[in-house]
């Protein structure tokens, strides 16, 4: 009883990782943009050096 859940719950876990590695290849026909923001920050730094 308990080999067979760890053998469905093995079964699960790389049927999850192959459909998120499906989803990260076929998101962005769908409309799924996976790209960061493209914008540039300045901050002004300090340097305190003695």
């Amino acid at each position: 009883m308990m080999g067979r859940l760890i053998k469905y719950l093995f079964y699960l876990i790389v049927l999850a990782a192959v459909g998120v590695v499906i989803y990260a290849y076929v998101g962005p026909w769908f409309g799924a943009d996976f790209s960061p923001p493209q914008s540039e920050i300045r901050i002004p730094v300090t340097l305190d050096a003695d």
